[in-house]
């Protein structure tokens, strides 16, 4: 008895712990991100964003709005992480989810931390999704297709890894550069200073292009080697990093 206790126990600790480093991976992106956005903010506005936060980092805040999930009270928070639409369709012409997508969490957002008359609780809870979701909105599967779930769906090896097509843009390909966020930030720091809109509609739109040209590549795929990891790791840095010079122009303007 003892011994079928002792293996049950291993087997509970292992998969929590597997569960645990992958969300450990999965949140070096939103951080990346973070740690950026607060390096470009001008100096009075990080004051602002520091007392909304309450001392916490950006990089902190980042995940936050993935922790709460497994939250009853938030679940009617979780269509706002994406908007699914047909390849062939623009966010102007397609379906809209009636509680709410990710585009109308951005303006939400954007437009409670203007008001002069929200609250501090109101514009720190706020504060922490617009961090969450600048970048999820640059991730390219967070705009992918309704029929599939955004990749969800689509089962796909990684180096041989059973996974599927939204975990390796969400999880794996940033794990495999086997750095941690300051790292990579700091990398992504020395890289030239990236245009970029204050219209969350334009970014929809831009990275609703991008996972077109994913969606293409991966029909005839089944596994994604290091051949197809290399050729894609520039394009995830540079995502990322416009992610974070995104949400510090945005802060920037909201409030300067």
């Amino acid at each position: 008895m003892n011994k079928y206790i002792i293996l049950l126990y291993l087997l509970v600790f292992t998969s929590f712990n597997e569960l645990n480093s992958n969300l450990v991976w999965g949140n070096i992106g939103h951080k990346v991100v973070g740690e950026i956005a607060e390096r470009k903010l001008n100096p009075e506005v990080k004051n602002i964003v520091n007392n909304l936060l309450n001392g916490e980092s950006m990089s902190s805040a980042s995940t936050w709005a993935d922790e709460i999930k497994s939250d009853p009270n938030y679940k009617k928070y979780s269509p706002w992480h994406y908007v699914n639409m047909p390849l062939d369709s623009e966010y102007d012409n397609s379906k809209k989810n009636s509680q709410g997508d990710i585009i109308f969490a951005l303006k939400h957002c954007i437009k409670t931390l203007k008001d002069p008359g929200s609250t501090k609780k109101e514009k720190s809870f706020y504060l922490k999704f617009l961090i969450h979701f600048v970048g999820d909105i640059h991730q390219p599967l967070h705009t992918g297709k309704f029929e599939d779930r955004g990749g969800n769906d689509i089962k796909l090896t990684f180096l041989g890894k059973q996974t599927n097509f939204h975990r390796v843009w969400d999880i794996h390909m940033i794990e495999y550069l086997k750095m941690d966020y300051m790292q990579l930030s700091d990398e992504l720091m020395l890289m030239n200073n990236v245009s970029f809109s204050l219209n969350p509609e334009d970014w929809v739109f831009e990275n609703h292009q991008d996972v077109k040209k994913l969606y293409t590549e991966i029909e005839n795929i089944s596994n994604v080697d290091e051949f197809y990891i290399n050729e894609k790791i520039p394009f995830i840095k540079n995502k990322l990093f416009k992610a974070g010079s995104t949400l510090a122009g945005i802060l920037n303007h909201i409030f300067s």
